[in-house]
């Protein structure tokens, strides 16, 4: 059996707890580029809707299995750092919020469902709500911060959380797996719901 799969989600997962556990060492490095970083580490992890959208995206792949377990797990930082950066320059994007809720919703349902569609309207799916997201983050750069190493943050927490979900789906290989994957899309969507009901409000 490969392995290195599971090596690969280990490895991400302790990387996330790593990162999370560290204070931030400012000595050597300018101030807004430490703190831009951090922020933007945090910024995804500190929003339950980021965060259920994004664990998603990792259990949707590990479901699908490879190609997919690595094709949407690539595609979603790269188009969030465009949506990220067409805020950072000042570019609007209309109904920002109901498209992250959306994103929740609609990806909690393809998990609950197990969908598989074909691999490049998945990546689609992803890419289109990962623009949303990456704007939210390009939004909300603190002022006086580094917006490049800012950036980088939410892009490495992002990659984290991708990384939790395939962690979580590996679980997908056992019958009870299926069932427990099942449930947590269906809870994601059920989340989904309420945050795009209040964002409709």
């Amino acid at each position: 059996m490969n392995c290195a799969p599971l090596r690969l989600a280990l490895a991400t997962a302790l990387a996330l707890a790593a990162l999370t556990s560290v204070t931030p060492v400012m000595g050597h490095v300018q101030n807004g580029q430490a703190q831009g970083f951090f922020s933007g580490f945090w910024h995804p992890i500190s929003g339950l809707d980021h965060v259920l959208a994004m664990v998603a995206v990792g259990l949707w792949g590990a479901q699908l299995g490879p190609p997919a377990l690595w094709l949407l797990p690539v595609t979603f930082p790269i188009m969030m750092a465009l949506g990220g950066f067409l805020a950072l320059v000042g570019i609007p994007l209309p109904g920002v919020e109901i498209g992250i809720a959306a994103s929740a919703l609609l990806l909690g349902i393809v998990v609950a469902l197990e969908a598989k569609p074909y691999l490049v309207l998945a990546a689609l799916i992803v890419g289109a709500f990962a623009i949303f997201h990456g704007h939210a983050h390009g939004t909300e750069l603190p002022p006086g911060q580094s917006a490049v190493m800012y950036s980088i943050g939410f892009v490495i927490a992002t990659g984290c959380l991708h990384g939790l979900g395939i962690l979580i789906g590996v679980a997908h290989k056992w019958p009870w797996g299926k069932i427990m994957l099942r449930l947590s899309g269906s809870a994601v969507a059920i989340a989904g719901s309420l945050f795009l009901w209040r964002a409709l409000q």
